[in-house]
């Protein structure tokens, strides 16, 4: 106590007392606080010049450069089910990827998937946007120096289309005009526009060729058309090279289980019939509907061209690999084999092994009879053969990433196959 008592004597001795007992701190003591400042500053100062000498410090980011050998692709709507598709395949090919997408009808998760299987820097970076603001597109791509485009972000369903047609107008029509001009304000040279059957109605000649006339009869079909038609006005006084594939029903998933279809739960009742199998065999919808019963075709339900997911994206690449400057390339992806829905119903209840209750209720607006294609072109011209073609087998490949990804792409749970 006594040493503590003399130290705090001690101390007040170095200040000075004005009357009436105040006291003010010694300009020595401020001198001291100001040196301990201008020390601190000078440290600072210091590091951030040794940080900017520092080669790793002045580096662009590496997707902000053109590199010999490496391609970089933007992948539009990577984060959904055929985008995160073909984002792995040019992964594994070794092509560098940036993914844009709003999460609109994507899945982050898909993207962490991707992220873990190629954490190399400058392999695949991931942006939040919406390809709807064009100021937000306009700064990715001078941010980033793209070789190519591969765009799949687009909403992409015929029912829902008829109940909301200026979304589909918007989200399609519109967005691929930004990101085609964002394409010729950055001198980027290659587009691969992902566009559907739908563009073609319900034409009156089965198969359908790359020459069958095109009248969409539902605002998806007329909204990608639409698309279609402004980039080929735009080509014609372009060196663009532009690889446009109109394909067909999607099915199936990653042969590995890596990735799969996890398509919003509100947005169900619009989905893919694979996934309303899907949901059916696992309880989460009592049955399925099945819409139409009474078309033209041998059994009365719609018959549709059913494409793996896997031989889709391979022909995007293809596209990719064949595209030449100033030359389009128009090509149908699919089967050349038409399957009707019962056919399909009866395939996934092979793959599951579950007896799915069927409902048939009367016909979905906007649906047509009978669709499936003429895939000679991309064969002749691609090199491109639908691999994936028994209908039961993709269905089971697909079946095993369900099971095990109950949540989508939450958790995922260890299953038997």
């Amino acid at each position: 106590m006594l040493n503590f008592a003399r130290t705090r004597a001690q101390q007040r001795t170095n200040r000075s007392m004005l009357p009436g007992g105040v006291d003010y701190p010694d300009p020595k003591r401020k001198n001291n606080v100001v040196g301990k400042i201008l020390l601190a500053a000078a440290l600072t100062a210091l590091c951030i010049i040794m940080l900017k000498q520092s080669p790793s410090f002045n580096a662009p980011s590496r997707f902000s450069l053109h590199e010999e050998g490496v391609t970089h692709v933007l992948v539009t709507g990577g984060a959904g089910y055929i985008g995160s598709h073909a984002a792995l395949r040019l992964l594994r090919d070794g092509h560098r990827v940036t993914i844009v997408d709003n999460l609109s009808r994507g899945n982050l998760g898909a993207v962490k998937v991707l992220q873990e299987l190629f954490p190399e820097p400058g392999r695949l970076q991931f942006i939040y946007a919406d390809l709807g603001d064009p100021k937000a597109v306009n700064q990715i791509f001078s941010q980033n120096a793209f070789d190519a485009v591969m765009h799949f972000a687009a909403v992409a369903y015929v029912g829902e289309s008829t109940m909301d047609p200026l979304k589909y107008y918007h989200n399609i029509t519109s967005n691929t005009l930004v990101v085609l001009e964002s394409m010729a304000a950055h001198d980027v040279k290659t587009l691969i526009y992902s566009s559907t059957c739908a563009t073609y109605g319900e034409p009156e000649k089965m198969p359908i060729t790359e020459e069958t006339p095109q009248v969409p009869i539902n605002p998806y079909g007329k909204a990608k058309k639409m698309a279609e038609d402004i980039i080929l006005d735009f080509s014609k006084n372009s060196d663009m090279a532009v690889m446009i594939l109109r394909y067909f029903n999607v099915i199936g998933s990653d042969p590995e289980g890596r990735l799969g279809e996890a398509p919003r739960p509100e947005l169900r009742e619009h989905g893919r019939i694979s996934g309303a199998c899907f949901d059916a065999a696992r309880g989460i919808i009592n049955g399925l509907k099945v819409k139409g019963t009474d078309y033209k075709t041998h059994d009365g339900t719609c018959v549709r061209d059913y494409i793996d997911v896997t031989d889709l994206v391979d022909a995007h690449v293809k596209a990719l690999e064949k595209a030449m400057p100033g030359k389009v390339g128009i090509y149908n992806v699919g089967t050349g084999k038409g399957r009707s829905v019962k056919e399909f119903v009866e395939a996934c209840k092979k793959a599951t092994g579950v007896d799915i209750k069927i409902d048939y209720l009367p016909r979905r607006p906007g649906d047509y009879a009978e669709v499936y294609s003429d895939p000679s072109k991309i064969r002749n011209e691609l090199n491109w053969t639908a691999r994936y073609t028994d209908l039961q087998e993709s269905l089971q490949i697909a079946w095993r990433w369900q099971k095990s990804h109950r949540n989508g792409y939450g958790t995922p749970l260890v299953t038997s196959s």
